[in-house]
């Protein structure tokens, strides 16, 4: 065989070698995480509100697979975020809710000042294997003086704001938060579209203290109290600011599609937690937030607090107009599943408390080999019917909660009995006691902290004589 004809065997096999590898390389989709701030289960026109219509979130949900049992780690933000983060259940780093700016804040409560920059994390884990990494808008992880950098945690790129960051991002009037954001999504994307991508698009909205635009209040005019009244309502506040939101998410897809990516992104949609309770004085027309069907609220353990939005899109690989309603998937599965879905491997050495339920979004039924778990040790704002026990175990169909010292114990059968209102422990003992035990084992493995007075208790100052008033317990 001629010199000629051997090289030319070989740039073929080069070729071919280059080609191959150039087809796996673009097998790793792209990732965009969109989380917004306080959104209830029920906020979206495709989980059931009729009162505003979020065409560009439902299209996502439309063009991809919807599903109802999908819970965060928390029902607040730094816990929840620590749960997506890191794949641990936020209680077993100290992250046991809202990180204050201020270390005697944190300690009052018994948390970190911070997340553990040697924790490993979804970022620094893909980042390590070949991902462009990015976070854009809230962070609160840790804004202390001495916290760390969002960059500390495997974050390539990041604009940021309660963090401790150089790299904060714009200002802008409250109203256009979303805006600002997708645009710094939209700048990171046009400059890194010739690499595997991982964003963090973590939105403000619908947080309170919100101030829609003029603009933003008129479109959702319908809402609105009377023209004759010289003030908006709170569900004008609220949707006018919801519809903003969806109208950047669309934005950011119909870029996605200019630029020939929408095909290999895979976009998720979710919430921290669930809606804000108007009892809380700063945050009254956030109260108009919905759960869905679900008793419970931000802050509490009732499914109201933990069950979220959960929409996975990614064209030609996750099923298309699918409704989920088997999977229960959590936010500590959030870790282990992308990094399963982008081909990295997670550390052997670390102890994961979630799962890898990638099957899940590409259409498969599949049980959890693992329990959710969480805990509250604080008080719970607004109606007695959401102040829920301290700890809840999700097991199957099965949802029991109790209290740190074994009161108030309450199993649902959240299949059948989504809106938590038949207490089964007694007629299913057993049962109840399995659940029980899994519980507080989990709890006895958690860092020790104070007593919470408030924790746990339902109590009313019911009318006595005399135009007196005495503390009546309604806890079990």
């Amino acid at each position: 065989m001629s010199n000629t004809i051997q090289l030319k065997i070989w740039a073929i096999v080069i070729a071919c070698g280059i080609n191959l590898a150039n087809s796996a390389a673009q097998q790793r989709p792209n990732i965009i995480f969109l989380l917004a701030d306080d959104l209830g289960w029920g906020d979206l026109s495709c989980y059931g509100n009729a009162k505003i219509a979020t065409p560009n979130i439902d299209a996502l949900a439309q063009r991809g697979t919807l599903f109802t049992h999908y819970y965060q780690s928390s029902p607040v933000c730094s816990p929840s975020r620590t749960g997506l983060m890191t794949g641990r259940f936020p209680a077993s780093l100290r992250v046991h809710t809202a990180l204050e700016n201020q270390p005697a804040g944190n300690r009052e409560k018994g948390c970190v000042d911070f997340l553990d920059p040697n924790t490993p994390t979804v970022t620094r884990l893909l980042q390590e294997n070949g991902y462009v990494t990015a976070h854009f808008g809230k962070w609160h992880l840790g804004a202390t003086a001495d916290a760390p950098p969002p960059s500390t945690y495997g974050i390539s790129v990041e604009r940021t704001g309660n963090s401790n960051t150089t790299n904060k991002l714009p200002k802008a009037d409250r109203s256009a938060s979303s805006k600002t954001i997708i645009d710094e999504v939209i700048q990171f994307v046009e400059a890194y579209k010739a690499e595997p991508f991982y964003v963090n698009s973590w939105f403000f909205d619908v947080h309170a203290i919100l101030e829609p635009s003029q603009e933003q209040l008129d479109a959702v005019k319908h809402l609105g109290i009377s023209d004759r009244v010289p003030f908006y309502s709170p569900a004008q506040i609220y949707y006018g600011t919801l519809r903003e939101l969806d109208i950047q998410v669309g934005r950011l897809v119909k870029k996605l599609e200019e630029l020939g990516l929408l095909d290999n992104t895979l976009v998720i949609f979710s919430s921290d937690n669930g809606p804000e309770d108007i009892d809380v004085i700063n945050a009254s027309h956030s109260g108009v937030g919905s759960a869905g069907p679900f008793r419970g609220r931000k802050r509490s353990l009732y499914e109201g607090g933990i069950r979220v939005p959960f929409i996975v899109s990614w064209p030609g690989h996750v099923p298309t107009g699918r409704v989920d309603e088997e999977n229960i998937i959590g936010g500590v599965d959030f870790l282990p599943t992308i990094c399963a879905i982008a081909g990295v491997s997670v550390p052997q050495d670390q102890a994961f408390d979630g799962e890898d339920r990638s099957a899940c979004l590409f259409g498969e039924t599949a049980a959890r080999r693992k329990p959710l778990f969480w805990e509250w040790r604080y008080g719970v704002p607004g109606h007695l019917m959401h102040k829920s026990p301290t700890l809840s175990v999700r097991d199957g169909r099965w949802v029991f909660l109790m209290n740190h010292d074994g009161s108030r114990r309450e199993l649902y059968d959240i299949v059948a009995d989504p809106m938590e209102m038949s207490n089964l422990a007694d007629q299913q003992a057993d049962i109840a006691q399995k659940l029980a035990a899994q519980l507080a084992h989990w709890q006895r493995s958690l860092p020790p902290t104070k007593d919470i007075k408030t924790a746990g208790k339902r109590i009313y100052p019911w009318p006595e004589g005399m135009g007196k008033v005495s503390n009546t317990s309604y806890d079990q």
